[in-house]
């Protein structure tokens, strides 16, 4: 057994037997704790009355031997009940249920399951509550447990294509499902940066597929690269032992061969699969590109065989086909999509990707499997038995319930670990986002929009690793965790968002554990966070911070804060331009990294807003307030202090509460062709006296947005007005040549400054 999962649920002494709440993530269904405690030692005996659950047992042992030098007799028979864990599982090969009882008493340990999966999960459960007492004596609390899930799918994804993982690595993260109860591996392994399967059949897609001439250097926006050759793939044997690694541990692994779109590291090995015949190379940059996958009946022939290979390999239900981010460009120009949209009778080329999928599902669903797609493959109309992974929100996934399909949630405002976890000016540098611990625990998997019948086909939830820019285990670590542990209660259906801080005191004690078996971990949650809200004065903004725990110190002349500075107690208010500084502090020492917040207070800051369109769920944490909050986004990072708009457009009217005289407006807009976002065909102001009538008064077009760099400054003659209107459309469809082209563009916009 890999000596890192042995030490997976070793809890250090400085957890007590009496510590409430006890540190188990997922919290089970049902949990009562009793007095005293249960001796584990070298004569504690394992009684068994199915020998088909010896693989449970003997990792169980393997840990016990790997921590405590302890290993357990195994027998199917014991005079005494004494000192004995008593295991039941009805049905051992039944892995449809996860149920299981563990009761702890002084003298026994008795578990009951359903079937070796619910064994397994008693096993996690009783290891979670281990703490050490000496070398030969563990003690175990006192407490009577029935547990099973609500979800199904309980997932993580992983990109090895973006940066490649090596296959213990691989291994490790499948030891991280199993320490919070996952069940499914999503190994995204096709895309058009690397193909990392080897396919017997088409030994090019790793001999040129899988490596590149260079990589980005920095986020997407500096347009950098290196030259060093990059890749690596998995063999067919590696694999194998990676499935059978993780379904030993109960975990399904889902793979992932991205088609049409996604598909340049196919291309590159097969130019003949396109639709121009090429050449092309194996894609350095990240981002969408124009070039996918031609349906002509020799890419299907390919796919099938490629496909036909992969099955064999895994033997999961889904085979995961992507469908996402696919342009239509190359099709629109192409003499043989044309003629197959007429001869099908299609309506255009997003029927014909529904072509392309329901052509790849009948072959799939004649192995006898089933496909799983992102939620584009419902463009175009839904292939029959197809269930859908809804990442651009929840909509997706509402719409494919309403039609019977089953769903996997994974909305990028919650789910999506690529995003910044922690204050983006202390991260790494991520995609965008501003995803915390808080914000995956509150996921709610089944949108309250669904019916009973229609919730029944949410499978469940899962967490998305997309690794642009982690290029190491390290790096994947610290974005995965501690959010996997938070989301693993999510989709075990036993997460309560009133009842975060208990969720919190718990994760809090798993970080031990990561410390003792070197888990690069995020430590954001002991950041002081923020929070601006409006100030019922009607002049500036309230910034609310908090911490883990009290003992936060601020400054609000710039200086950075010490232990003497200012306790804070209550909402700092913010009436002029100022920079806060806070830190958290313990015992006369600083024990987070300083936050700093400039505010920029302007007329309009902290006024009522009100938008004729909301921005998208994924961006738009704090709703309409970020465009009056004082607080400007960073350019750099696209976090929290930025909305986006999904193909709508900005329309926001502000009151002033009064008259006052305006003859400036000011706002932030970005641009960032690889991430979708475009500026706006143009930003005007318009004001009015009573919020209804509004008269224009400057207008500024895309091309002078360009000169400026996105700062866009509106300077008209002084009105004294109370209503004042911003208007920004969006860019549209984005434009052929652009990274996908075709789909509607992101609009991002931020701080509404009237002066």
């Amino acid at each position: 057994m890999n000596k890192f999962f042995t030490f997976l649920f070793f809890v250090i002494t400085t957890v007590g037997l009496a510590q409430n709440p006890l540190p188990l993530i997922p919290q089970p269904k049902e949990l009562k704790q009793n007095q005293g405690a249960f001796s584990l030692n070298k004569g504690t005996v394992i009684v068994v009355s199915n020998s088909e659950s010896t693989s449970e047992i003997r990792l169980f042992n393997e840990f016990l031997k790997a921590n405590y030098n302890l290993e357990l007799l195994v027998t199917d028979n014991s005079k005494s009940s004494l000192n004995t864990i008593q295991i039941q599982v009805e049905n051992p090969k039944e892995e449809q249920s996860a149920k299981y009882t563990l009761n702890v008493s002084s003298k026994e340990i008795l578990i009951n399951a359903k079937s070796n999966l619910g064994l397994f999960y008693a096993f996690q459960t009783l290891q979670q509550l281990l703490s050490t007492a000496t070398a030969d004596e563990l003690k175990i609390p006192n407490v009577e447990i029935k547990d099973e899930p609500k979800y199904v799918w309980r997932g993580m994804h992983l990109d090895v294509c973006r940066h490649f993982f090596p296959k213990e690595f691989i291994k490790k993260y499948i030891d991280y499902l199993a320490m919070y109860k996952m069940n499914t591996f999503h190994w995204h392994l096709t895309d058009d940066q690397g193909w990392r399967i080897e396919i017997k059949k088409y030994p090019k897609l790793t001999e040129v597929g899988a490596w590149r001439k260079g990589s980005m250097v920095g986020h997407y926006n500096d347009q950098k690269f290196d030259d060093k050759r990059y890749g690596g793939y998995y063999t067919q044997e590696d694999i194998k032992e990676i499935v059978a690694y993780a379904k030993e541990r109960h975990i399904t692994v889902v793979p992932e061969i991205e088609m049409p779109g996604h598909a340049v590291a196919a291309l590159a090995s097969y130019p003949e699969l396109s639709c121009t015949g090429g050449s092309f190379e194996v894609a350095l940059q990240w981002g969408v590109l124009d070039d996918v996958l031609c349906p002509k009946e020799s890419t299907f022939e390919f796919m099938e065989n490629v496909l036909t290979e992969v099955m064999v390999l895994f033997p999961s239900e889904y085979i995961h086909i992507g469908g996402d981010e696919s342009p239509k460009i190359r099709w629109k120009n192409c003499s043989h999509c044309q003629a197959l949209i007429k001869k099908e009778g299609l309506k255009d080329e997003h029927e014909l990707q529904s072509y392309f999928i329901k052509r790849i599902e009948k072959f799939v669903n004649s192995k006898g499997r089933k496909i799983i797609g992102w939620d584009e493959i419902l463009e175009g109309g839904l292939a029959p038995n197809a269930a859908v992974m809804s990442w651009r929100g929840t909509e997706g996934g509402i719409a494919a319930a309403k039609q019977k399909h089953n769903v996997v949630m994974t909305p990028g405002s919650h789910c999506y670990f690529d995003h910044y976890q922690g204050e983006p000016k202390n991260e790494p540098v991520a995609i965008g986002g501003y995803t915390t611990v808080e914000k995956v625990y509150s996921l709610e998997p089944t949108p309250k929009e669904l019916s009973a019948d229609e919730a029944k086909y949410i499978l469940g939830a899962q967490g998305n690793m997309w690794t642009e820019y982690m290029n190491t285990p390290e790096h994947v670590e610290y974005m995965a965790m501690p959010r996997m542990a938070a989301l693993a209660e999510v989709v075990w259906g036993t997460s309560n968002t009133a009842k975060y801080k208990d969720f919190q005191n718990r994760l809090l004690q798993h970080f031990s554990v990561y410390d003792k078996i070197g888990i690069n971990y995020s430590r954001a949650i002991f950041e002081v966070t923020s929070k601006v809200s409006p100030n019922e004065k009607g002049t500036g903004v309230l910034f609310n911070l908090k911490s883990t725990n009290p003992g936060i110190r601020f400054t609000t002349d710039g200086t950075a804060p010490k232990v003497t500075s200012e306790l804070y107690s209550k909402p700092i208010s913010i009436t002029k331009n100022q920079t806060v500084k806070a830190a958290y502090f313990e015992n006369g020492k600083q024990k987070s990294t300083i936050i700093e917040q400039p505010f920029f207070i302007t007329k309009s800051t902290g006024k009522k807003i009100s938008l004729t369109h909301l921005p998208h769920e994924n961006y738009g944490i704090g709703g309409s307030f970020t465009l009056v909050d004082g607080m400007r986004g960073n350019m750099e990072k696209y976090g929290r202090d930025w909305i986006g708009f999904w193909g709508k457009d900005l329309e926001a009217v502000i009151d002033l509460d009064k008259k006052q005289a305006v003859s400036k407006v000011s706002l932030d807009v970005l641009t960032n062709d690889g991430s979708w976002i475009h500026y706006p065909k143009f930003v005007e102001v318009l004001v009015s006296n009573d919020g209804k009538i509004f008269q224009s008064v400057k207008k500024v077009s895309t091309e002078e947005i360009l000169k400026s760099k996105g700062i866009v400054n509106l300077i008209f003659d002084q009105q004294n007005v109370q209503y004042v209107k911003v208007i920004a459309p969006n860019a549209g469809k984005i434009p052929d040549g652009k990274p996908g082209a075709g789909s509607d563009c992101w609009l991002f916009v931020d701080e509404i400054m009237i002066e």
